[in-house]
């Protein structure tokens, strides 16, 4: 079996596959092919590949020849693969039904590996996870540097200077790691969850857990925020305008899986907090936790600085791409046999939840589902 990487078109800087993950790939009997220059930017030559048992090829062969393609975005997915090959990476299906579609008329099989079962078994290859640790870090570091005051408290001869104070809504992975890493640069954090079940790892990390009872079971959600009550929303906004007014840095991380993000920030509450604030919206790719969140975008409203930033991890490539390397090289060994042939086993929770399409048709019940509310 041929497996090909594609170069990611920027601003991405990750590699689907970095060289010592094709070195075990090539142990597994795989044939790897790695498109020129796919790992410049996350700092890996083309001499790297070839060390570690790669062929480098063009975009065009890799499309026309490789087995299996991986690129983490679809967008790189250009011109025709071969028939019945397999595509691989981080596609958003539930937001890209349509391309889905697309590409079972196409004959492809597609795994999207952001819909990997968030199992214990599966932790090991959940992307988002790997992805979101280094996202949360990297959220507190850009909030610090567009911040225009001190992170920790200082006392000096000329005075003091009292600690920021962060907020962070959502403690999933990514909000974890930014309060970590917030508390490590010493400022004071609060953490909002619709989830209680976290407010002890919040604690335990140094935190104060912001509370409203009464919210909607989030336990089978994976980790993702669910929608919640009227009454619930009016409570937690309140509540939530309470402690962002007197925030310096707020980090927000909720999304809902095939749902534009809720609106957790709200200019009422934007038009409270002091001028010089940062609001760091790691969902803005879905629409984003504030009324005025723009992907890839800062948007300045009354001196609040509001960063709408949803490919934080592809600022720090070297070690993103190691992760996620890894994440795939986890999942490929379930669907590649001792041989190094391709082996679609769809009795795996894991290989059946992560399929998007197969046989020249849509498999997965949620994608389905989302198509036929769109086209009803």
């Amino acid at each position: 079996m041929v497996i090909g990487v594609l170069k990611e078109q920027a601003p991405e800087t990750r590699v689907s596959l970095v060289p010592e993950v094709v070195t075990a790939l090539v142990k597994m009997n795989v044939e790897v092919w790695v498109e020129q220059g796919a790992g410049d930017s996350a700092f890996h030559s083309d001499k790297a590949y070839t060390d570690a048992g790669a062929l480098i090829k063009n975009a065009g062969d890799i499309m026309s020849g490789a087995d299996l393609v991986l690129a983490i975005n679809p967008e790189n997915i250009k011109g025709d693969a071969k028939g019945g090959a397999v595509l691989m990476g981080v596609y958003q299906p539930l937001f890209n039904g349509s391309l889905m579609q697309r590409w079972a008329d196409k004959g492809y099989s597609v795994f999207s590996l952001d819909t990997i079962p968030r199992t214990t078994r599966a932790q090991s290859m959940d992307v988002l996870s790997s992805q979101a640790n280094i996202a949360g870090y990297k959220a507190v570091l850009l909030a610090a540097t567009q911040y225009c005051r001190y992170f920790p408290m200082f006392m000096t001869a000329a005075g003091s200077i009292a600690p920021a104070k962060v907020l962070i809504l959502g403690a999933g992975v990514a909000g974890l790691q930014a309060i970590a890493t917030a508390r490590r640069l010493g400022a004071v954090v609060e953490v909002f969850d619709t989830r209680p079940a976290v407010k002890e790892e919040v604690m335990s990390l140094g935190a104060k857990f912001v509370e409203v009872e009464g919210a909607a079971d989030a336990s089978k959600a994976g980790g993702y925020a669910v929608e919640q009550s009227e009454d619930f929303q009016r409570r937690q906004r309140d509540k939530i305008h309470e402690h962002a007014k007197k925030a310096d840095i707020i980090i927000t991380t909720a999304q809902i899986p095939g749902r534009k993000a809720p609106i957790l920030i709200t200019k009422e509450m934007i038009a409270d907090m002091r001028a010089g604030s940062v609001i760091i919206d790691i969902a803005a790719v879905t629409g984003g936790n504030t009324d005025y969140t723009e992907n890839n975008k800062t948007v300045m409203q009354n001196g609040v600085a509001i960063v709408g930033n949803s490919a934080l991890a592809a600022t720090a490539p070297a070690d993103a791409s190691k992760l996620y390397s890894k994440n795939v090289l986890n999942f490929l060994k379930l669907i590649i046999d001792k041989e190094g042939k391709l082996n679609l086993n769809f009795e795996d929770d894991i290989v059946k939840g992560t399929c998007i399409t197969n046989g020249g048709k849509i498999v997965n019940e949620r994608v389905q589902s989302t198509l036929a509310a769109v086209s009803n």
